[in-house]
């Protein structure tokens, strides 16, 4: 029996794929590479120490999909396919609904001819929205979100919900993680953006590297203790073994958030890059980003309990192992 991952060379799917691995899960990868590369699966397949079941496509082709679950024997599907940037999706808005939620439907319609019963979701902390305030519970309301991508998360929970509702025999988890950093320790996967980042962190270790001549901080004007955002930082290999034990655990219809619950700043983050590396980021204050909410930050007791999570990696390490990525990716670019 396998493990479907879409998105599965993408910078979360490819760490859960193999630290599903490591816990002696056979795996099946789907991704279409708009966020990823061959590359990426050769050196996961180094890593892995062999060769990794792998479709290129798309969650929006039934035909793909349809082709996975007639040749593969898969018992369960941990859904990462998806676009992912808040900036990008208040401009291209139709695009995310488009290959968000239409994509998500499409599969699990196919999930349901072939009687897959096992979902595992990667949701977001930003469905919370603006109406509640850290640390996010998963008991508080959901919605309102403040930015088409956060809409997307929230509107194919809400499918989810309903499609047990139908339909009790099935197991569903969403997963509603934070601000994944850090890479695999080999320093051979890790986020790895196409352009000018969206996200924070390899946004900090190009300007590292000398790609980019300086980080931009979007706002340092809001109610924090240094102005500028708040967010819950968490190690990608704490998020993927995450992962791993909600599909281990899986028992009806649930929803975890995965975070440290601790807080910080984005000037808090870049001090921590240079404590960990000893390198220097220089930055300027630029004008806040729409979409971004000020503060945000997991209540965590819910997946400790349930699910036995903790997570185990502190900013300092985060740090680490991102540059050490960055370096690897320089020498191999």
């Amino acid at each position: 029996m396998s493990i479907l991952v879409t998105g599965g060379t993408g910078y979360i799917g490819s760490h859960t794929a193999l630290k599903l691995l490591e816990r002696g899960e056979r795996v099946v990868l789907l991704d279409n590479f708009s966020n990823s590369g061959p590359d990426v699966l050769t050196r996961m397949e180094e890593i892995a120490g062999c060769a990794l079941r792998f479709y290129r496509g798309d969650i929006l082709c039934a035909d793909t999909l349809s082709e996975i679950f007639r040749t593969e024997d898969v018992e369960g599907v941990v859904h990462f396919a998806g676009l992912k940037a808040v900036g990008e999706s208040v401009q291209k808005p139709l695009e995310y609904y488009r290959n968000n939620v239409a994509g998500t439907l499409n599969l699990l319609e196919v999930i349901g001819r072939f009687g897959v019963k096992n979902f595992v979701f990667s949701s977001s902390a930003t469905v919370y929205g603006s109406r509640s305030v850290a640390p996010y519970r998963e008991d508080m309301p959901a919605g309102g979100c403040t930015n088409p991508y956060g809409q997307t998360k929230y509107i194919i929970e809400l499918m989810l919900q309903d499609l047990y509702a139908s339909d009790d025999s099935y197991n569903i988890t969403a997963l509603r993680y934070f601000n994944p950093i850090g890479a695999h320790p080999s320093g051979k996967i890790g986020e790895s953006p196409s352009g000018v980042p969206n996200n924070l962190m390899p946004y900090i270790t190009q300007v590292a590297a000398g790609k980019l001549p300086e980080l931009r901080v979007f706002g340092a004007d809001y109610d924090t203790p240094d102005g500028t955002c708040i967010r819950d930082y968490i190690h990608v290999e704490d998020l993927a073994e995450g992962h791993v034990l909600a599909l281990r655990n899986q028992r009806g219809f649930n929803i975890y958030n995965l975070g440290t619950g601790t807080g910080t700043s984005v000037l808090g983050l870049v001090s921590a890059f240079e404590e960990a590396t000893d390198v220097k980021i220089p930055y300027r204050i630029a004008d806040r980003r729409p979409g971004d909410v000020q503060t945000s930050f997991a209540a965590v007791t819910k997946a400790r309990e349930e699910l036995g999570f903790l997570a185990r990696f502190d900013v300092r390490r985060m740090c680490e192992d991102s540059w050490r990525w960055e370096r690897y990716a320089n020498g191999h670019a």
